[in-house]
C-alpha cells in the first residue's frame, strides 16, 4: 500500500499515466485544479516575478498576496521566488521573502507553510514539505540558503536566530531493504522538529528528524543535532553535546 508521503514524490506525480500534462503541473505548482488560479499564477509570475530593484518588489508587494491563502499587511516579496501550492502558504504581517527563497507545500489540503508575523526567509532558503507542515513563530531569522524539510511537522518558536546554510530535516529514508535502491524506499519520520522561542543555531548546524530544542538554546556552527537540547542550554559538536548553560544554576 502506497504510504500518505510516497503518493506526493515529484515522480510520483508525474509518472501519472490517467492525468494530462497541465493537470499533472496544477497538481505539482498549485496544489489544485483551478483554472483562475492558473491562469493568474502564470501572469503574475512572468510579468513580476523576475523584476528586479523598486519596481519589481513593489509590483509584487501589491500583486502577490492574491497568490497566497493569507497574506498579513507590508509584507515583501524578493524576486524569482519558486511557489508550490501557494495557497496553503499563510504569511502574517511584516513577513520579508528574500531572492530566490523557495516555499512548497506537497500534501493534503490541512497540509500547509505558516509563518508569523515579522519573519524574515533569507535568500536561496528552502522550507518544503511533503505531506507535512512547517510553523514559524512570529519574528524568527531564517538565514540564506537554510532548508526546512517536513514530511510531519516542524516548529519554530518566536525569535529564533538560524545563520546559514541550516537544515532543519523532518524526515529520513528506510533502509532495512537491500534488494531495491535507498531512495525508493518508503520515507520515516520520527515526530518532526520542535524548536523552543528564542533559539540560536550558527552556520551550518544540521537538525535532525525527532528532536526537540528547548527554549533560549545556542548551538554552535557546524554542529549535528541527534538528541534534544534542553532549555537554555549552549551544545556544540558533532554530535552534538551539551558543553554549559546561559543559567548557570540548571547545570548543577
Amino acid at each position: 500500500m502506497t504510504s500518505k508521503h510516497e503518493q506526493f514524490r515529484f515522480s510520483a506525480v508525474s509518472a501519472d499515466s490517467k492525468s494530462s500534462f497541465i493537470k499533472k503541473y496544477q497538481d505539482l505548482v498549485l496544489g489544485d485544479r483551478s483554472w483562475r488560479r492558473l491562469l493568474q499564477y502564470e501572469l503574475l509570475t512572468l510579468l513580476v516575478g523576475q523584476l528586479p530593484g523598486a519596481l519589481g518588489l513593489g509590483l509584487r508587494r501589491i500583486l502577490y498576496p492574491q497568490l497566497f491563502g493569507s497574506v498579513g499587511k507590508n509584507a515583501l516579496f524578493g524576486h524569482h521566488l519558486t511557489l508550490r501550492a501557494p495557497g496553503r502558504i499563510h504569511l502574517g504581517s511584516n513577513v520579508v521573502l528574500d531572492d530566490y527563497a523557495v516555499l512548497s507545500v506537497r500534501g493534503f489540503e490541512d497540509e500547509r507553510i505558516e509563518i508569523s508575523d515579522g519573519v524574515q526567509i533569507g535568500r536561496s532558503a528552502q522550507l518544503k514539505t511533503r505531506a507535512g507542515s512547517i510553523f514559524i513563530s512570529a519574528h524568527a531569522n531564517i538565514g540564506a540558503e537554510c532548508r526546512i524539510d517536513s514530511t510531519t511537522e516542524v516548529h519554530i518558536g518566536q525569535h529564533c536566530i538560524f545563520a546559514g546554510r541550516c537544515y532543519l530535516g523532518g524526515v529520513s529514508h528506510q533502509f532495512d531493504r537491500t534488494d531495491i535502491p535507498i531512495v525508493q524506499q518508503p520515507l520515516a519520520t520520527k515526530g518532526g522538529v520542535h524548536i523552543g522561542d528564542d533559539v540560536w543555531l550558527g552556520a551550518h548546524v544540521i537538525v535532525l528528524d525527532g528532536v526537540t530544542i528547548g527554549t533560549g538554546a545556542i548551538v554552535g556552527a557546524g554542529a549535528v543535532v541527534t538528541k534534544d537540547i534542553p532549555a537554555y542550554a549552549i551544545a556544540m559538536g558533532v554530535p552534538a553535546q551539551v558543553r554549559g548553560s546561559r543559567k548557570p544554576e540548571s547545570a548543577e
